[in-house]
């Protein structure tokens, strides 16, 4: 079973068994909804703790959750620096020119001339659009805003994004 990254347990947070979670998913409402379940991945450890939802609210840019059983501190204390997943499976479809990050993460760019500039190594969210860092050989990292302007074809099946450079962007 193949499993996506949606969030990282960095702290507990109270004495009620709340967890504090970086998310790593464009959709916090529906991958932290009551009832959902989580795959939480232990530093080293293989096999995932199955978690059912039952409490999720924002706090100071961290989500907040609780899991059904477990219901202190003392609970949830083993978490910390822990990985939650989803399954393939409870992926949900988007709409046209929207992408899942593990679909991006690891295609190659190049121009619409074809010149190669490099393959998506992260993606970054600091704002009202994605910025895509691509690595490239024997350069420092290029960042690609993924805007309409820039971006013009993106190519799941063959891993392959086509931008359209702006003078001064790399």
């Amino acid at each position: 079973m193949k499993y996506l990254n949606v969030g990282k347990i960095v702290n507990t947070h109270g004495i009620r068994g709340e967890v504090r979670v970086i998310s790593r998913t464009d959709f916090p409402e529906k991958r932290y909804k009551k009832g959902n379940t989580l795959y939480l991945f232990k530093q080293n450890d293989e096999t995932p703790i199955t978690l059912k939802i039952t409490n999720h609210r924002v706090h100071k840019n961290f989500d907040l959750l609780t899991f059904e059983g477990f219901d202190s501190l003392n609970e949830v204390e083993p978490f910390k620096n822990s990985i939650l997943k989803i399954t393939e499976d409870q992926l949900h479809s988007l709409e046209k020119n929207e992408y899942y990050y593990h679909e991006i993460i690891g295609c190659m760019v190049e121009t619409i001339d074809g010149e190669v500039i490099g393959k998506i190594k992260e993606i970054l969210s600091p704002g009202a659009n994605d910025v895509w860092v691509i690595q490239r050989k024997g350069q420092k990292d290029a960042l690609i805003p993924y805007i309409e302007q820039i971006v013009k074809e993106v190519d799941i099946e063959n891993k392959l994004v086509k931008v359209e450079l702006m003078e001064g962007l790399l």
